[in-house]
């Protein structure tokens, strides 16, 4: 038996994006965002609400970043999107996400976070807020590469978003392997 909810914003995993823009000065702004996700092969979209900072900055700039959140900086995470840029300009130094200069777009990249997503703005639509960038680069953290150089969920542990709950958790354990497992159901 299946209980219904009628429509909610509820799909899993919801990641927990972290957008970085610069301000007219050139202060770092950051957002939590949890609505986002791939776009196209080389596009994200993720929902920023009009009224933000970070919507303002974006269509200013046009350049932004995407870090995701981990487990280790779920205190940080949390605290940038619980404060408006608008109502407090240093809250990425509170959060100590320590931000550079962006090698391929003109945002900050947060040292805090260690997959980060340098994106160009392609359209911003000033009523839904829905944003698509196209991503001109990742990087990582050697933290969190394995000894082939790739990003291991054995070291990097992205926050997921619960949007029943309102609770941040990890993703678990492995449960198969992709574009393989299938097979079995094949012949």
């Amino acid at each position: 038996m299946r209980k219904n909810f009628g429509a909610q914003t509820w799909l899993y995993p919801m990641p927990v994006l972290i957008i970085g823009t610069y301000d007219e000065n050139g202060t770092p702004n950051a957002m939590n965002a949890a609505w986002g996700g791939i776009h196209d092969h080389d596009q994200i979209a993720v929902c920023i609400d009009p009224p933000h900072k970070t919507a303002a900055n974006l269509q200013k700039n046009g350049f932004f970043t995407v870090s995701i959140g981990t487990a280790e900086t779920v205190v940080e995470c949390d605290y940038v999107g619980i404060v408006s840029g608008n109502n407090a300009p240093d809250k990425v130094v509170k959060a100590d996400l320590r931000p550079r200069k962006g090698e391929f777009a003109d945002a900050p990249v947060f040292e805090a976070l260690p997959l980060t997503l340098e994106c160009r703005l392609i359209s911003f639509d000033k009523k839904t807020g829905c944003t698509v960038g196209e991503i001109l680069n990742i990087s990582a953290d050697e933290s969190i590469l394995d000894a082939d150089g790739k990003v291991t969920l054995d070291k990097f542990h992205p926050l997921i978003y619960d949007p029943v709950t309102h609770e941040y958790r990890t993703i678990g354990s492995k449960a198969g392997d992709a574009f393989c497992d299938g097979k079995k159901l094949k012949a």
